[in-house]
């Protein structure tokens, strides 16, 4: 949208002259290609603005959250129209609207097993020259759950790994019988493209998703995870700064890089079948296995809740799909309950 002509927002001809070539042409292509503010006071306009912001650029449903956020940045910018003169009212606030229901549950085609997952770590470490470096970091994200934008940001003092005993029989140094250690961290850092950071870097740090600022997170670390991560320190060891995982020139982990690596990991270790399916297709869902893995182990909710960053409400309708066996075991409590009665 553009301000209405002779408004305080217009460009005038003396500051477009004043402006670099560049800007101009800039102004001129914005002019032919949006609307006057006013249009808005159309509500068939607004509730095809608020549809847009609902799809994809593709056509297909966005998720629920996006949708929310651009929601919200739409009525935030018709207020400030409204603060300026340009509107009376707010059109998004008063426009009867509702987004086209999207599921928000994971796709249970798309959950790895544990074989599956073993037998895709094992393509990743096959890959020159940065599979050794990955495996730790998608072993990450499937045993504990980590978003990758978390695990991406992992340090050394991040990690709490349990020391090895010394065993007298064997006379060596050897993991303990409970090889449980932890993860805990606060921040993570999604990618976001150098042309949106002050200082040119491809990610910004920022808070967990859904915690406070300096919010910590614990997550335990199953045995396999701390077998894998000690041979990754050993191996590959941290990188600048401490960082767990990172190039293979010493910068950040791009997600380009193990985006790559997982697709060829999927062609290796599916079937051709399996490869066209949903099933692993991206990073992310190595998180929806192991979430999936620790409610159908029987963990209480809230714990799972806990270890995964979400609330109990949101875990169990994203989820509700990937827990199996529990009907059956509600079921034969309910008999219980009658013959008890």
């Amino acid at each position: 949208m553009v301000a209405e002509p002779g408004s305080r927002w217009e460009f005038n001809t003396k500051n477009r002259a004043e402006c670099p070539d560049e800007v101009a042409d800039v102004l001129r292509w914005v002019e032919r290609n949006t609307k006057p503010v006013s249009v808005l006071n159309d509500l068939a306009v607004v509730r095809a603005m608020l549809d847009a912001a609902a799809t994809r650029i593709n056509g297909d449903l966005a998720a629920p959250s996006s949708v929310q956020r651009n929601r919200a940045i739409l009525h935030h910018v018709c207020e400030y129209a409204v603060d300026t003169g340009a509107l009376d009212n707010n059109p998004v606030k008063t426009a009867k609207w509702k987004a086209r229901k999207g599921s928000v549950e994971v796709d249970r085609r798309s959950v790895v097993n544990h074989a599956q997952a073993r037998q895709l770590l094992e393509a990743i470490g096959q890959q020159r020259p940065s599979g050794n470096r990955l495996i730790a970091f998608f072993a990450v994200i499937y045993y504990a759950g980590l978003r990758p934008e978390e695990a991406v940001n992992l340090r050394t003092d991040n990690v709490t790994l349990p020391p090895f005993v010394w065993d007298d029989g064997g006379g060596r140094w050897q993991p303990p019988a409970d090889d449980w250690g932890e993860l805990r961290f606060c921040l993570a850092a999604p990618e976001v493209g150098a042309e949106w950071t002050d200082d040119g870097a491809i990610r910004e740090h920022r808070r967990l998703k859904g915690r406070g600022e300096g919010e910590w997170r614990r997550v335990p670390c199953a045995p396999p995870l701390t077998r894998i991560l000690r041979a990754h320190l050993a191996d590959v060891g941290p990188g600048p700064g401490g960082r767990l995982f990172w190039g293979v020139r010493g910068g950040e982990l791009a997600s380009t890089t193990y985006r790559r690596a997982w697709d060829r990991a999927r062609e290796k270790a599916l079937s051709a079948a399996e490869y066209a399916s949903p099933l692993a297709r991206r990073p992310y869902d190595l998180r929806h296995a192991c979430v999936s893995t620790w409610l159908n182990g029987g963990v209480p909710a809230a714990q799972v809740a806990e270890w995964a960053g979400h609330s109990v409400e949101v875990l169990l309708r994203v989820y509700a799909k990937c827990i199996d066996g529990q009907d059956e075991t509600a079921r034969r409590r309910i008999e219980q309950a009658l013959r008890d009665g």
